[in-house]
């Protein structure tokens, strides 16, 4: 008995994330983009094994933009779920488009072996380009062996294609015809961390890490252990880059601190080799032979000069003696850890850095809006819009108008009262007409009213025509409602595609109807929505098929209180700003009247220009219907139409 209550407490307990993932999507049906960000990570704490709340979390953070954050989620819910081909498909195009090409390719890879075609065309995107590389390169490296560039560009697109190590040997052979350029000794061991060599790699790190060249040391910083090296790791790491003064030097004094002058003379003197001129190195090992130590030399290095008998070993793992602190960088050094701490996703780094910049030039247009991307990656938006603020007031063109788009995505978030407007003109020619639907609504957050917003409306749903005259019949039949119908409301939060939604309104008719029907009535309408959206839809980055549904149920007092429920549905593939799809819609309603019960169905195209704003978009229709109810019916049972219009929306 006990047992059975132990399990029935397990099955209905309340689900922990349940009141959090209640206020995430109210924050995302209020657009409210970064509340809903905050809460979906709350959730994720509270519930971090479900795979649907880091999706939700994914597709929040593409809303604002940050791409690097949703491609993490999409990673972790993919993990959760491995059969979740979805959360997969975004991981992997989003990987692709911030630079992690090696993990896009294997997951796609992973993908396509279970015959999913969309991972097949992605995969041979990026894998036939990257085998043709590898290809031509090898080819240039048989005439020239000594072409650094060759081994260069052969190393990375070898390790972007996961042939780990044919990237490791050239990474190699690139760097020994050129040891400068000790970044690529970092490359070679994140090759050899992909291998799961952890012990391979940590010599060439170690040796970027004391290499002086700053890029290196700044790339080798977060991925050493956390530990201070041991000597025989600083003797592999030397014997891979034997030139490496800085490396050698460190262990020199290391043996010193260890109470080993034997070992300590050895490397001063190696070093010595390198730099015959090196003060500092000469003064130490005068100390450890007895002999006079030369004078002071302004110009020499500072590095400090330790005795040669130390009084006893220090505890493992042994540290040097401190070095002074580097003066800060110079603009354009700090500039270039900016750049790359801010490309590489360190935005906390990026922060600083652009920081310190801003304080050194508070006006330039560039540091404002790079500091306004970096917050609002690190989800500060009211920081963020500060410096978007400034920037668009740039003289530059090109970062005034970034700077401004940016602007108004981020303000409407912080607005008490919000206004949108939808518009949709089309023409039919099943009606030789033209049509307009629009409706403009302001919004008020009101504090503490989480589930509903009171908003005003004012809707306009008219036709150029009015009406048309059927031989026969003593009245014309009006093809709209012809009216403009102000009115008030109140809406439910979108959750997951899902909203609900009541108006009260008057409507006022522009036309007088031969019917006698009064021209200014009330209107009651009100109705449930449902919409979502699958796949690669109008505006993707990359091509692939898309599905559309669209589901509503809508009372409107006006038309014999009837419930009118209509289902619209595409399926197609996108190119870019193009679409092409089939349609397949269905509308009916409980009382059976003609004009209320149809199908239709036939291909479309949608498309939007790059030069228009991006909520603008065309589509072209041309379908095959059928009314569903003969009785009463004064139209032919089936017909054509080809329908041609576009839709527009904005909020401010």
């Amino acid at each position: 008995m006990f047992i059975a209550l132990l399990l029935s407490a397990a099955l209905f307990a309340p689900d922990p994330a349940y009141p959090v993932l209640e206020k995430a999507y109210a924050a995302l049906a209020a657009k409210d983009y970064d509340a809903a960000v905050s809460h979906f990570k709350s959730a994720a704490q509270l519930a971090p094994d479900r795979p649907d709340i880091y999706k939700n979390l994914a597709y929040t953070l593409l809303k604002v933009g940050d791409t690097t954050a949703a491609r993490d989620s999409f990673e972790r819910a993919m993990n959760l779920d491995p059969k979740d081909q979805t959360s997969a498909l975004e991981f992997a195009f989003l990987a692709h488009e911030t630079g992690q090409t090696r993990q896009a390719r294997l997951t796609f890879d992973r993908l396509r072996q279970s015959g999913n075609a969309t991972a097949q065309g992605a995969f041979d995107n990026i894998d036939k380009p990257l085998a043709e590389g590898i290809s031509r390169w090898l080819n240039v490296l048989r005439n020239e062996p000594a072409n650094f560039s060759a081994h260069e560009e052969l190393a990375r697109l070898a390790e972007l294609r996961n042939e780990l190590p044919l990237a490791a040997d050239h990474y190699l052979a690139a760097w020994r015809l050129r040891p400068a350029e000790r970044h690529l000794l970092v490359s070679l061991a994140k090759v050899h961390f992909l291998r799961n060599e952890p012990n391979s790699a940590l010599p060439p790190l170690l040796a970027a890490a004391r290499s002086g060249n700053p890029r290196a040391i700044e790339q080798a910083k977060g991925l050493l252990p956390n530990r201070y090296p041991y000597v025989y790791e600083f003797e592999q790491a030397l014997a891979l880059d034997p030139t490496n003064l800085e490396l050698r030097r460190e262990l020199a004094y290391l043996h010193l601190a260890m109470n080993q002058p034997a070992k300590a003379q050895r490397e001063f003197e190696t070093l010595l080799q390198h730099a015959p001129k090196d003060r500092a190195a000469q003064n130490q090992l005068a100390l450890l032979k007895g002999q006079p130590v030369s004078p002071p030399d302004p110009s020499a290095a500072a590095a400090p000069i330790a005795a040669p008998k130390a009084t006893a070993p220090p505890p493992p793992p042994p540290r040097p003696a401190a070095k002074p602190v580097p003066p800060p960088p110079a603009t354009s050094e700090l500039r270039t850890l900016a750049d790359k701490s801010y490309e590489n996703g360190f935005m906390n780094d990026a922060l600083k850095y652009y920081s310190q910049l801003n304080e050194a030039n508070p006006n330039d247009p560039q540091i404002l809006l790079r500091l306004g991307w970096t917050l609002n990656q690190l989800h500060n938006d009211r920081e963020a819009i500060r410096y978007f603020d400034r920037a668009r007031l740039s003289s530059d063109a090109n970062v005034a108008a970034e700077a401004q788009r940016a602007y108004d995505n981020l303000r409407p978030q912080f607005d008490t009262v919000r206004t949108s407007a939808w518009m949709l003109p089309f023409y039919s020619s099943r009606w030789k007409d033209t049509f307009a639907y629009g409706q403009f609504k302001t919004e008020i957050r009101i504090p503490g009213l989480r589930f509903l917003k009171p908003y005003a409306s004012l809707r306009l749903i008219g036709n150029m025509r009015g009406a048309i005259n059927r031989p026969g019949e003593v009245y014309p039949q009006y093809l709209s409602e012809s009216a403009v119908i102000p009115g008030v409301g109140l809406a439910t939060p979108v959750h997951k595609g899902l909203m609900a939604w009541a108006e009260a309104g008057y409507a006022m008719s522009y036309l007088t109807r031969a019917n006698s029907q009064d021209q200014r009535r009330p209107d009651y309408r009100g109705g449930v929505s449902y919409s979502r959206g699958f796949g690669r839809l109008l505006g993707a980055k990359s091509a692939g098929i898309f599905f559309e549904n669209h589901e509503d149920g809508v009372f409107v007092s006006r038309f014999n209180n009837s419930l009118i429920f209509y289902s619209q549905n595409r399926i197609g593939y996108t190119i870019r700003n193009i679409q092409f799809y089939w349609n397949a819609n269905l509308t009916a309603d409980p009382k059976r009247q003609y004009w209320a019960n149809f199908a239709e169905t036939g291909p479309g195209f949608r498309f939007r220009a790059p030069f228009l704003p991006p909520a603008l978009a065309f589509s072209v229709d041309v379908v095959r219907g059928q009314y569903l109810i003969r009785n009463g019916n004064p139209n032919p049972l089936r017909f054509n139409d080809i329908r041609a219009g576009f839709w527009y929306a904005f909020s401010h």
